[in-house]
């Protein structure tokens, strides 16, 4: 045969065979089932898809949510604790102007001029905290003018030991009551066991206060 009868022959063959075989090809896919039920399934995808994307912004907005509630609670209950500390110490001044108070009493004694409360305490190794109170019981009795000596004496090194709350006795006006308070610097070895207080009025002791700690 001529070749371009050859040629147009050997096309017609490959272009059936090409024929044949996608044929054949889409003819398998179908009694496999690939295409049958594709694009339903892409649909259910998609959907798929976009309802965990719905529930992700969900869980997203539910947990800045409740980050913004953490973070409210925990800033009243900051809030709480200083009003806690706050009431305690309120509750501590009310304790000792209560104190205070009490000991504005008149007493069964018959001094005009008395001393009626005393106390100390070891606020640290080398300062104590003192508080004295001072009352005239007698009514519309005059100013007093006067000092006041607060001693504190024990042992230190196994030797007596002592030291005054000022270098010299301090002055004092009281009018009805008076109330003096002060710190005194004491060494950090020194084991205080005694405090006494004394109103003066010259070299004459008016009143007198001594307790053991």
């Amino acid at each position: 045969m001529p070749w371009p009868f050859r040629w147009l022959l050997g096309a017609l063959v490959l272009g059936f065979s090409g024929a044949l075989a996608v044929w054949a090809f889409e003819f398998g896919k179908d009694i496999a089932g690939l295409d049958r039920n594709a694009r339903e399934e892409l649909v259910e995808l998609r959907r798929e898809v976009h309802s965990l994307r719905t529930d992700l912004s969900q869980a997203q907005l539910v947990a800045n949510t409740s980050d913004s509630q953490l973070i409210t609670e925990r800033a009243a209950q900051a809030q709480l604790m200083v009003q806690i500390r706050q009431l305690q110490a309120d509750n501590e001044l009310l304790r000792s102007d209560l104190g205070f108070f009490e000991r504005l009493i008149p007493g069964s004694g018959s001094d005009a001029l008395s001393i009626r409360g005393l106390q100390a305490e070891r606020v640290s190794d080398k300062e104590l905290k003192w508080q004295v109170l001072m009352i005239q019981a007698a009514k519309n009795a005059p100013d007093f003018k006067g000092t006041l000596e607060v001693t504190f004496s024990g042992k230190l090194a196994g030797k007596p030991w002592s030291v005054r709350q000022a270098p010299a006795p301090q002055p004092v006006l009281i009018k009805g009551y008076l109330r003096m308070e002060g710190v005194v610097a004491v060494p950090e070895q020194a084991v205080v066991e005694n405090v006494t207080a004394k109103i003066l009025q010259g070299n004459s002791v008016r009143s007198m206060q001594s307790f053991n700690l």
